[in-house]
């Protein structure tokens, strides 16, 4: 993991790799902050839907036991949505760089959608 400290606080970029091992152990909880319908046709198993044009960061599942870190296509809304956390009062936050893309990329399992059926089918890894 990287860290960058910005004037509102330390921004952490997770590799996909991270968020995998992470997720794997039980560590975090994964948002996902693209459109519902992105995330109906391919998400991370597991990962949270919290759309950024809904995003309320008094609404995330925090109670201190596992880390957040958000998630989007590209790492782009993940770091927009980052910033919303930073004004809402964190001191730290943290999102997977790269995002969906990078994950895929990284070759990590994801549910995808059966074209034939369009039925959900697991994917990569």
């Amino acid at each position: 993991m990287r860290e960058e400290t910005t004037p509102r606080g330390v921004l952490e970029h997770w590799t996909p790799e991270e968020v995998a091992v992470a997720m794997s152990a039980g560590e975090i909880v994964l948002v996902d902050v693209r459109t519902p319908q992105e995330y109906m046709f391919e998400h991370i198993e597991g990962a949270l839907l919290m759309p950024m044009a809904f995003f309320t960061p008094a609404g995330l599942p925090v109670d201190g036991s596992k880390r957040v870190v958000l998630h989007c296509g590209s790492g782009i809304r993940s770091a927009r949505m980052a910033t919303a956390l930073f004004e809402a009062g964190a001191q730290r936050v943290a999102h997977m760089e790269g995002g969906f893309g990078a994950w895929k990329s990284a070759k990590l399992p994801f549910i995808g959608t059966d074209m034939a059926t369009g039925a959900p089918k697991r994917s990569g890894g």
